[in-house]
């Protein structure tokens, strides 16, 4: 202790304590720390220090050469968060820069496609080639690989390292009301299915739709401008059927008037009331058409009666809801009705700036062979023009065309107007907002920042986040027998009946089957979606849109099922039969018949039981239990029947005969043999 203490007071004493210290910076010249120490504590004694440091002029020539083999290795290990010993075998490292395609690892692991899909499918992360995963999901694939992922991170002002929030689009800003112009009104046709909506639209519009709907049904939102008096109205025609209400909602949602047809036949049915209902949540102006008026069971009175109910009281009745009786086929008051519409639209006062940039609300999309996804969307503010960068939710754009309902490219589309925008990055989801910005590297970075935030919210989620079903349980349910599963791949042309049909067949409730909609998008069938298909096990549905050849050949070189439909009806009808067909039949028993055993007989290897049939019959292809004093003791096939010394395919009531069943030789006077037969019976949802 003494010494110890001698030591540190003979610090300040002797030169040769500071001495070595500048030969110890040598070694620690690269470690602040150690650098930082001895400079700050030496620093009141100048002079002395400039005396000793005379042996250091050389320490810091070495120092360079000591500090560049150290910035190469510590950068990469310290930036890539990984420990040296990770990193040696560089073979086994994969570095990628998000986003993290399918392919592209499939690529960088030597994989095929598929298999990194089923790999994915058992993380239970369903993605096609083209998609991507998150960074999580990359690092427990290459693990299970021996490999080792790197994530590559983007540049300062990247998006990543931004603290900043999601960059948006420029706000509306209030209009001068100078600026404002009167606008055609935006009409929607909304109401029951096979009440008349399209073939009225198409008295309107002159037009031939409603012949060339599938089934007969409206299954699209259809926007058309009509030309009145120097006036022009836009009609939505919205689908009916139940399978389709969240296109109906959208319809609401974007016009001015909504108008509830109502067959005059037929009154008040469920997807009126709910089409009223979506309008009255819209806060929107109400008129009724009541439609086949010229038939001859149409009860106008009973049909008004209805309304009023509902708090529609037509004007005739003192109310203040207009109601106009008309006829599709005829063509009775189809000018009324479209009277009063001007007049509704004039009462609302409606405007519009006509010019500045465009924002549009997307009604429908949809992926055309040569133009790539496209959107039809209906102009609320200023002026879409060819040329104009656009974002859309998480997509942007140029427009490289417009075109008009019936196909005609235009150069502008003002307010009011329904188009179709070619030059889409992607398919945006109906009801998204098109907004035009200045320039396309605007909308760009605007795209990279909505992407990295829904990328971090899925990460935060987690790889194994629930997306309507739990998959572990519903897994597990299968493995243990309790519930099998019906899985889907499902494509169609539009965004919005993809949407109604994956609706209508998760309402198909079973108990036994569980139906799990793997992916459900726009576009043709790919080859990608057969990959999907064969790594997950589903089928594969088509509704409206084609198989592409490549998609074909794949399909039938897996094995794997294409089903095409164009009526929604019979898609579903479809998905039932093939969820039903899943389940094993059940057995049941059928009862033949029933024998008294009188007299048990002893041959030299087996026992047989001397009966007589009391009722029914006894069959050798049947089965038999043995009853004794009202309990089971057996059970098992009948294996010999015989009639006296020949054996015999059944013995019908009062006869007698020998019966043997399974190996079973403890017959004894008095029991009950009862013959059944199994019966295989299918099973229902």
């Amino acid at each position: 202790m003494a010494t110890s203490s001698t030591k540190k007071t003979a610090k300040p004493d002797g030169e040769a304590a500071p001495a070595k210290k500048p030969r110890a910076v040598k070694t620690a010249a690269p470690k602040d720390p150690a650098e930082k120490a001895p400079k700050k504590a030496p620093a009141k004694e100048k002079t002395a220090k400039a005396e000793v440091v005379t042996p250091t002029p050389p320490a810091p020539a070495p120092a360079p050469s000591a500090e560049k083999p150290a910035p190469a290795p510590a950068p990469t290990v310290a930036a890539l968060d990984v420990s040296p010993e990770e990193i040696i075998d560089e073979s086994k490292v994969i570095q990628m820069k998000p986003p993290i395609q399918v392919r592209d690892l499939a690529t960088r692991l030597n994989l095929k496609p598929f298999q990194l899909i089923h790999e994915l499918m058992e993380m239970n992360v369903f993605a096609t080639l083209n998609q991507n995963i998150e960074e999580a999901v990359a690092k427990k694939i290459c693990e299970k690989r021996g490999f080792v992922f790197l994530a590559e991170k983007r540049k300062e002002g990247g998006g990543v390292h931004k603290v900043a929030p999601v960059v948006e689009p420029p706000k509306a800003k209030p209009v001068p009301s100078a600026n404002l112009k009167p606008r055609p009104p935006i009409v929607t046709f909304m109401g029951h299915v096979d009440h008349g909506k399209t073939s009225l639209l198409d008295a309107i519009r002159r037009a031939k739709v409603a012949a060339g709907e599938a089934g007969g049904i409206t299954q699209h939102i259809g926007a058309y401008t009509v030309q009145r008096n120097n006036h022009s109205i836009t009609f939505l025609d919205t689908p009916g059927h139940e399978a389709f209400t969240a296109m109906r909602a959208r319809g609401a949602n974007v016009t001015d008037i909504v108008v509830l047809v109502v067959a005059a036949d037929d009154g008040i049915k469920p997807q009126t009331l709910e089409a009223l209902r979506h309008a009255q949540a819209a806060k929107v102006t109400i008129m009724v058409a009541i439609n086949k008026v010229d038939l001859p069971n149409a009860n106008l009175d009973k049909v008004k009666g209805q309304l009023q109910e509902l708090g529609l009281a037509p004007e005739e009745w003192g109310g203040q809801t207009v109601v106009c009786e008309v006829s599709a086929t005829k063509g009775t008051g189809i000018e009324k009705l479209l009277e009063m519409i001007a007049l509704q639209s004039e009462v609302l006062e409606l405007r519009a700036d006509p010019t500045g940039n465009a924002r549009a609300r997307v009604i429908e999309t949809q992926i055309e062979t040569g133009r790539g996804p496209t959107a039809t969307v209906l102009v609320q503010h200023g002026c879409l023009k060819v040329g104009d960068s656009f974002v859309c939710g998480p997509h942007q754009g140029k427009v490289k065309a417009l075109l008009d309902d019936a196909g005609n490219a235009i150069t502008t589309a003002g307010p009011s107007v329904p188009t179709r925008i070619i030059g889409l990055s992607g398919a945006p989801s109906p009801g998204e907002e098109v907004v035009v910005v200045s320039s396309e590297r605007e909308a760009r970075t605007i795209v990279e920042e909505r992407q990295e935030a829904q990328r971090a919210t899925r990460l935060a989620a987690g790889p194994g986040a629930p997306t309507g079903v739990t998959l572990e349980n519903l897994f597990a349910s299968i493995a243990d027998g309790q519930k099998k599963c019906l899985r889907v791949v499902l494509k169609g042309d539009v965004q919005g009946s993809v949407e109604a049909i994956v609706e209508a067949i998760r309402k198909i409730q079973s108990q036994k089957v569980t139906l799990e909609i793997i992916l459900s998008t726009i576009g043709p069938i790919s080859e990608s979606d057969i990959l999907l298909a064969k790594a997950s096990g589903a089928v594969v549905i088509g509704f409206n849109t084609k198989t592409d050849n490549s998609a074909a050949n794949a399909a039938k070189r897996e094995g794997i099922q294409i089903k095409l439909f164009s009526i929604i009806y019979e898609l579903v009808d479809q998905v039932k039969e093939a969820m039903t067909g899943l389940l094993d039949p059940e057995l049941r028993e059928s009862p033949l018949g029933n024998a008294l055993v009188k007299k048990v007989f002893e041959l030299s290897k087996f026992m047989v039981a001397g009966s007589q049939v009391q009722s029914g019959r006894i069959t050798k292809s049947g089965r038999a239990r043995v009853i004794r004093k009202k309990q089971p003791i057996y059970d098992g096939a009948v294996v010999t029947l015989k009639r006296f010394q020949e054996d015999v395919p059944e013995v019908r009531q009062g006869l007698e005969c020998g019966i043997r069943l399974g190996n079973f030789d403890e017959y004894e006077e008095g029991d009950i043999i009862e013959c059944y037969q199994l019966e295989k019976v299918p099973q229902t949802l």
